[in-house]
């Protein structure tokens, strides 16, 4: 395919509205997380990718441990995964698993026993939408993706045709089982990130890893 084509591709696309990002799916209060119905929109975040939250007040530091449950896979009716096979959810997972679990683990030793001063940690994936393959890297240098990349990289929001991933982050307090935080996610590579947009999982991958650095920062 000359450039000439693949100019006249990515312009037939930006014609369909395709690189404006309104068709991203963005996160609800998932019916079946457990918390959600204590969550409210949240306007504090500065980073935009907590779209809701429980707070309460907390002194991490009375907590020197932290046990974290294995990462569920939601299955409920207003689960968002777009065009993710189950193989696919379930590499997702245990990426989750792998990243949360050290980000936490160098904050509080991780432990399976409930005792006083532990947290309990229960994340579940709600949703992913994986990256177009091609056309995602190709949209990173054409004279008329580039452009957009950039100003969505300023904005901070999600490059073109690439993958995101959804999940919720509650926080207990182990031996009481009370509800200290939680919030729900959405997390994608920086637009301008090329090595984010090979492979159809990899924008989703580095949206977890991004989120779990956001939790470790939660838990300060």
């Amino acid at each position: 395919m000359s450039a000439l084509t693949n100019s006249y591709l990515l312009a037939a696309l930006i014609s369909l509205g395709l690189l404006t990002g309104c068709a991203s799916t963005q996160p609800v209060p998932y019916t079946g997380v457990t918390s959600s119905s204590r969550m409210k929109p949240d306007t504090q975040d500065e980073s935009g990718h907590i779209a809701f939250s429980y707070n309460t007040p907390v002194d991490w530091n009375k907590y020197s441990r932290a046990i974290v449950d294995p990462v569920v896979i939601y299955q409920g009716a207003d689960a968002q995964f777009d065009d993710v096979s189950p193989e696919q959810k379930q590499q997702l997972a245990a990426h989750m698993q792998q990243v949360f679990g050290k980000s936490v683990a160098e904050r509080f030793p991780l432990t399976n026993a409930i005792t006083p001063g532990t947290l309990r940690i229960r994340l579940t994936l709600t949703g992913a939408e994986t990256s177009t393959p091609f056309v995602g890297t190709f949209t990173r240098f054409d004279l008329m993706g580039g452009p957009y990349n950039i100003v969505q990289s300023i904005r901070g929001k999600q490059g073109s045709f690439t993958g995101s991933v959804s999940y919720a982050v509650e926080i207990y307090d182990a031996p009481t089982n009370q509800l200290l935080k939680s919030y729900i996610s959405r997390q994608y590579p920086n637009s301008l990130n090329i090595g984010a947009t090979f492979g159809a999982l990899s924008a989703a991958e580095t949206g977890l890893e991004k989120g779990a650095d956001q939790l470790q920062e939660q838990l300060k």
